[in-house]
This record gives structure tokens, sequence and C-alpha cells, in this order.
């Protein structure tokens, strides 16, 4: 399935889950690593600090591994909805924008 997906950053973390996705060990991470780094690298941040992108997930409930081992860390107010392909919001790259911090 895909979904839509937004979310806040929790900015006091942002930093933190910069350096985990450019670090490499994300990559690693089974079953779901790649798909992460891909989702993040698709995800927008508007003005008004909400994030969104796009995800490719199995899981019975929604982005369940991917929140219980990374997400809910990292993100508030999380919400997703079924959608039937990729796209890019409008908005600032998130990676660019947590980079920044």
């Amino acid at each position: 399935m895909k979904y839509k997906v937004q979310a806040r950053v929790i900015q006091s973390k942002s930093k933190e889950f910069y350096q985990l996705l450019k670090g490499g060990s994300l990559e690693e991470q089974a079953p779901d690593g790649p798909e992460i780094l891909a989702s993040m690298d698709r995800a927008t941040v508007d003005s008004s600090g909400l994030v969104r992108w796009t995800e490719t997930c199995y899981c019975p409930t929604p982005l369940r591994h991917e929140r219980a081992t990374v997400y809910d860390k990292y993100f508030s107010d999380m919400q997703t909805e079924e959608t039937t392909d990729h796209e890019r919001f409008e908005g600032e790259s998130f990676l660019k924008h947590i980079s920044k911090n």
C-alpha cells in the first residue's frame, strides 16, 4: 500500500534525525530502512512546519514498524491516508530544511 503522510518534526530532535538519515545505518534496517530514506528524500515541509510525504508500507497498520523504530522518535501528530501513487508536495525539501539545524 502507498500512503500520504503528514506530521510535524520534533524540533529538538531534528539534528539527530538528520544525522540518522545521513549516517548510513538506517539503510541496513530491515525491512523498511531503504523506504524510510526514499520517503524522507520525497518529503517536503511547508511554511507552517507541516512535513508531507508518500511512503510504501505493507504492515497491517500503516507505518507500524516505521513508527515504532524511527518516526515516533522524531515526529508528532502523524496522520496517514491511502493513495495510489507517490507524489511530491509543495514546500521546501525536508532534508534541506533539517540540515540547517
